[in-house]
C-alpha cells in the first residue's frame, strides 16, 4: 500500500488542480457535485494505476473526457491520462496505451468543435488539438523508452547475478579440489608415517609386557599420542573431503588433551569456570587448538614445567589461556613459529583477541580471548 500512495497523492493534487482550473477560467461551466464526484473517481483510478493500469486508464480516460464535456476543463484535463498513459506502456499496455490517447483526442476535439461558435475560424482548436497530439505521442514514447530501459537494467542485473554465480561455483570446485589434493597427500604422507609410529610402540609395549616388564612411560605416552594423532588425522581428512561437517574436537575434550600431555611427561592442571554451554562449532574447535598448541609448544619448548590451562566461560565471551613456568622469559624473545601464527589467525578470524609472549616471573603464557556475541 506504502507503494501505491505517491500515486494516490498525485491523482488528489491533480483533482484539485482540476476543479480550481475549472472553478477560475472564464469560459468553463460552473463546478458541481457530479464534477467533484469525477475527479475523486480519476483519484481512486491512479491510486492502484501500479497494480491495475489499464483499469486505471479506462477510468481516468472516461472520467476526464465526463469533465471536459462538462465544465469545459481545457487541456489540463488531459493530465491524468497522460500519466495513465505512461504507466499503462511503461507495463506493456501500449495498445491499450495507444486506444486511450486516440479515444481522448477523438473526444476533446469532437467537443470543441460542437461547442465552437458558427463564425469561429478554428485556430484555436488546430492549435489544442495539435498541443495535445504533441504531448500524448511523447508521453507514448517516454513509456515504450522506459520499460526498454528498465527490461535492458534487468537483463545486465540478471547476467551478473549469473557472472557471480559461476565465479562463486567455479571457487567452490577449485577449493574443493584443492582439498581433496591435500586430503590425499595428507593420506599418502602423514597416515603411513603415524601409522608406523603407532605399530611399532604398540609392538614394543606387547614384548615389554611378554618379557614381563613394564612398559616405560615414554613408550605409553607415544602410543596414546600416536593412537590420537590418527584419530584427528582421520577426522581432519574426512572434514577436508566433507568440509559441511565438524572434525570431532572442541573444549568438551581438552581433558583428553590434558591426559595425553601427563603421559608425555608434563604436568598439566585444568580449571574450568563458569557455565559451560553449547558454543559455534567454530569458536569451539578454535579453543581446543588453542589449547593443543600451547600445550604442544611447552612439551617441544619449555623444559621441565608444569602447565595451567584455564577456560572461563563468560556471558559474553569465552577465554582460553594456558601458563607455563619454564624456560621462557622476557630477556630472551620469542620467534613466533606457524604454530603461533596460525593460532592467532585462527583465533582473530572468529573476532577474537591472542596475547602469546613470555611471563615477568619466567615461563609463557596464551590467552585467547573469543566473542560469544558475535560467533553466535
Amino acid at each position: 500500500m506504502r507503494r501505491d500512495l505517491p500515486y494516490a497523492l498525485g491523482g488528489l493534487a491533480l483533482g484539485g488542480f482540476l476543479l480550481g482550473n475549472a472553478a477560475l477560467a472564464p469560459d468553463a461551466a460552473a463546478v458541481r457535485a457530479v464534477d467533484v464526484a469525477l475527479v475523486l473517481a480519476m483519484a481512486a483510478g491512479l491510486a492502484v494505476c501500479r497494480r491495475y493500469p489499464v483499469a486505471a486508464l479506462v477510468v481516468a480516460t472516461a472520467t476526464m473526457l465526463a469533465l471536459h464535456v462538462r465544465v469545459h476543463a481545457g487541456v489540463s484535463a488531459a493530465f491524468p491520462v497522460l500519466g495513465a498513459v505512461c504507466v499503462a506502456s511503461c507495463r506493456g499496455h501500449r495498445w491499450a496505451a495507444a486506444l486511450a490517447s486516440v479515444v481522448f483526442l477523438g473526444g476533446f476535439l469532437a467537443r470543441d468543435i460542437s461547442v465552437a461558435p458558427a463564425d469561429s475560424s478554428g485556430q484555436q482548436i488546430v492549435e489544442r488539438t495539435g498541443l495535445l497530439l504533441g504531448w500524448f505521442v511523447a508521453t507514448n514514447v517516454a513509456g515504450l523508452v522506459a520499460r526498454q530501459h528498465r527490461a535492458y537494467l534487468e537483463q545486465v542485473e540478471q547476467r551478473a547475478i549469473e557472472a557471480e554465480r559461476t565465479r562463486e561455483e567455479m571457487a567452490l570446485r577449485r577449493a574443493g579440489e584443492e582439498r581433496l589434493r591435500i586430503a590425499r597427500d595428507l593420506h599418502d604422507s602423514l597416515t603411513h608415517s603415524i601409522s608406523v609410529i603407532k605399530v611399532q610402540a604398540g609392538i614394543a609395549v606387547h614384548l615389554a609386557r611378554k618379557r614381563g616388564e613394564e612398559p616405560s612411560a615414554a613408550l605409553l605416552a607415544i602410543q596414546e599420542a600416536s593412537a590420537a594423532a590418527m584419530r584427528e588425522l582421520r577426522a581432519t581428512l574426512e572434514v577436508l573431503r566433507t568440509p559441511s561437517d565438524g572434525d570431532g574436537v572442541g573444549l568438551a575434550r581438552v581433558g583428553e588433551l590434558a591426559e595425553r600431555t601427563r603421559a608425555a611427561g608434563v604436568p598439566v592442571r585444568l580449571t574450568v569456570t563458569g557455565e559451560p554451554r553449547n558454543l559455534p562449532t567454530e569458536l569451539d574447535q578454535a579453543g581446543y587448538r588453542v589449547v593443543q598448541e600451547a600445550l604442544t609448544n611447552i612439551a617441544r619448548h619449555a623444559g621441565p614445567a608444569t602447565a595451567q590451562v584455564h577456560v572461563e566461560y563468560a556471558p559474553t565471551q569465552l577465554t582460553v589461556s594456558v601458563t607455563d613456568d619454564g624456560q621462557a622469559s622476557p630477556d630472551r624473545p620469542v620467534t613466533p613459529g606457524v604454530g603461533l601464527r596460525g593460532m592467532r589467525e585462527r583465533v582473530t578470524s572468529l573476532g577474537g583477541t591472542l596475547h602469546a609472549a613470555p611471563r615477568d616471573g619466567g615461563g609463557f603464557a596464551v590467552r585467547a580471548t573469543f566473542p560469544l556475541g558475535g560467533a553466535a
